[in-house]
């Protein structure tokens, strides 16, 4: 069976084109914030945010500031290629960034999404490898989780059972250069 969350070459015998789920910025910000009610009123007490870049950095920023609960980032690396639509093989950073002497015990680890759900599933063995003795108690929150997913995330707001691609607001940043900002804000 192909697990429909794989990006093949549209060339390969077994594609199966997804379907497409477009997020605005004004979509990204509400959901972001309709996680932190349920995080909320689920009553955990958590005293470290770790989110997993770079499609966490955000959601991680934003709760941070909302949690008021220190941020450490733990750089993350799996997706290349044509739109960067291209799964390879995972890259996690050596170690987390953090501005605390020691992480805390009740870890809140937050992403964009759970796709596959390898690159949540393998940073939590890596937290635990790294941190777990500092760890009692950890949880992981999204805002969007695939039915694909070989991991449950304790929260997300919206589940997908179809799979689709969700393009994020900030994709065209990843097609742009630097210099394309002159035609968009020229200089005076």
């Amino acid at each position: 069976m192909i697990d429909s969350c794989i990006i093949l070459f549209s060339d390969s015998p077994f594609y199966f084109p997804m379907s497409d789920f477009y997020v605005t910025w004004d979509d990204y910000h509400q959901t972001i914030e309709k996680l932190a009610i349920k995080i909320y009123q689920s009553d955990w007490k958590f005293n470290q945010l770790v989110c997993l870049a770079k499609g966490g950095l955000r959601v991680g920023d934003i709760l941070s500031r909302i949690f008021d609960i220190p941020l450490a980032i733990l750089a993350t690396s799996s997706y290349g290629g044509t739109n960067n639509q291209v799964r390879g093989s995972l890259t996690i950073s050596r170690d987390l960034t953090m501005t605390t002497a020691n992480l805390g015990s009740h870890v809140l680890v937050v992403d964009d999404l759970v796709d596959s759900g390898v690159t949540l599933k393998k940073s939590l063995v890596w937290l635990d490898r790294q941190y777990g003795f500092y760890i009692e108690d950890i949880r992981t929150a999204v805002l969007w989780y695939k039915d694909c997913s070989v991991i449950a995330p304790d929260y997300y707001v919206t589940y997908f059972s179809d799979n689709p691609w969700i393009h994020q607001p900030f994709e065209g940043y990843e097609q742009m250069q630097a210099a394309d900002l002159l035609s968009l804000h020229p200089t005076e």
